[in-house]
This record gives C-alpha cells, structure tokens and sequence, in this order.
C-alpha cells in the first residue's frame, strides 16, 4: 500500500514514511499503528483492536498508545488540538480523517515488476508518479526548486510503465542530462545525472518484485 496524505507519502511494503521528499523514522510500532488506521479510514478502529494489531497476546497502558500517536503526530506535522489527519474519539480510539490517495505500484506487464523513480537532490528524495511530473522555480510545481537559475515552468519528466522521459520546456539555463544539454525528449536511466538550471538531483529507478505478501503481519 502506497497512500498519499497532505505533504507525506506512506509505503507499507517497503515500511517508510516520507515527509516533504524526506524520509522521517517512525519506530516500527508507530509505523504500524499509523499503516492500521489508514488502511481503515475513515471508520473508528477501537483500542481494543489497536491492541489486538500491535501487542497480540500482550497488556500494554493506554498511555504507550499516547506516545506512538505523539510520535506520529510530530512526524507528520499534525496537532492534536487542531488534528487533519488523526481523529481522537473519546473512550473509544482513533480514527484517520485526513484526505488520503492511494498511490499504487506500477507494474510492467511484460516482467510482473515495479518500477519505482526519483528525484534525488542531496538527502531529499522526491517520488515520481505515472504520469507528468514539471520541475520549476514555481510554487505550483510538482517538484518545486526555489533557485534563480530555475525557470517557473522548466522541464517536466513523464513517467510511463515503459520509461521516464525528460523534457525542456524551453527553460532560459537549459537542462542537462550527464552534461549534455536536452534539445530533445529523452530518456533517462538510473543514476543519470541531471542539471536544472545550476541545481544538480539524479533520477533513480529501482525495480522491484510485485509483493506477494497477503498483508497480515
């Protein structure tokens, strides 16, 4: 399950909570306690079944469940006065409220493999999704880099089940893939380096098996 909720990106399979691009660490418990109540959304999930997920067979406070949903929250910027994301139901448990997206895996028909691409720009890491991702100085960017030598709307990356491809979008610094300038459409492979403007990042493409896993612990 690959779920997108706010600025963060949850990837059960992989056990990874990204933030903003960023990876954030949650300790596996809370990464558990957050995958049970997104899986679940919107309905209520007791404590009682919170407990019976997490601590099967094992007495655990109700204040050790406090602390994993702090945690959680502090990862991904939601507050418990003002909540987006968790919902506090007294005497009852919790509940996901938050606008979430699933973000499927995307398989190659002919291999029965994912492909999995990102942008890497020094420790942040950037999914991209099938489909049209644009890369520029503007706000509403999908990959937004606020740097001067970045046109607003200056190169886009279409990701397919086939390929990524690379285009300028007639920026003023150009685009460049291993130091040579796109004048055209192009593909990209994994570990190609690529310039914005004087902003260097590097696509990565990892394939991966499809899971096989039936979804229990």
């Amino acid at each position: 399950m690959r779920v997108r909720f706010g600025e963060c990106l949850l990837d059960s399979e992989t056990r990874q909570l990204f933030v903003r691009g960023e990876e954030v660490h949650l300790q596996p418990k809370a990464l558990q306690f957050l995958e049970l109540l997104i899986r679940n959304r919107p309905k209520a999930v007791s404590k009682e079944a919170i407990h019976a997920e997490i601590w099967p067979g094992t007495f655990v406070s109700d204040g050790t469940v406090t602390s994993l949903l702090a945690e959680i929250r502090n990862a991904i910027g939601d507050d418990a006065h003002e909540s987006r994301f968790v919902r506090t139901i007294h005497r009852f448990g919790y509940a996901f409220s938050g606008s979430a997206q699933e973000s499927g895996a995307r398989l190659s028909p002919v291999s029965g493999r994912q492909a999995v691409h990102w942008l890497v720009r020094g420790r942040r890491r950037i999914p991209l999704e099938p489909g049209e991702t644009i890369i520029g100085r503007d706000p509403g960017a999908t990959v937004f880099i606020d740097d001067r030598s970045v046109s607003r709307r200056h190169a886009r990356i279409f990701v397919s089940d086939e390929a990524a491809i690379l285009e300028d979008l007639d920026s003023k610094n150009g685009t460049f893939v291993q130091d040579k300038k796109v004048e055209a459409p192009i593909p990209l492979s994994d570990g190609d380096q690529l310039k914005i403007g004087s902003v260097a990042v590097t696509i990565r493409i990892f394939s991966v098996p499809e899971s096989t896993e039936s979804g229990s612990e």
